[in-house]
């Protein structure tokens, strides 16, 4: 894949970036040098590679899923002008 001159500008216009001509001369350079060693990913062979999300190996951390009032009823009403039993106590609006 190779980017051109216009592309370059194209993204500098969606990510609202100001790129001079000269700054996008150098920047189709670059992007091309990046797009080529993508590429060159592209041809390595990782069928039987398992993915992983650290370069050790590691347990995650689990905890038992339980379903739990959360047991801040009590702290979550406490600044409410009017409360009981937990609820919150608000005025009629509607007759």
């Amino acid at each position: 894949m190779s980017v051109d001159l216009a592309t370059v500008k194209r993204v500098a216009h969606l990510a609202r970036i100001a790129v001079t001509d000269e700054d996008a001369e150098r920047m189709t350079g670059e992007l091309n040098a990046i797009l080529g060693f993508v590429e060159q990913l592209d041809e390595v062979d990782v069928s039987g590679v398992e993915p992983m999300t650290s370069v050790i190996p590691m347990e995650m951390k689990k905890r038992q899923d339980e379903v739990t009032d959360g047991a801040k009823a009590d702290d979550v009403v406490a600044n409410a002008p009017a409360s009981d039993e937990n609820f919150f106590l608000v005025p009629k609006v509607v007759e």
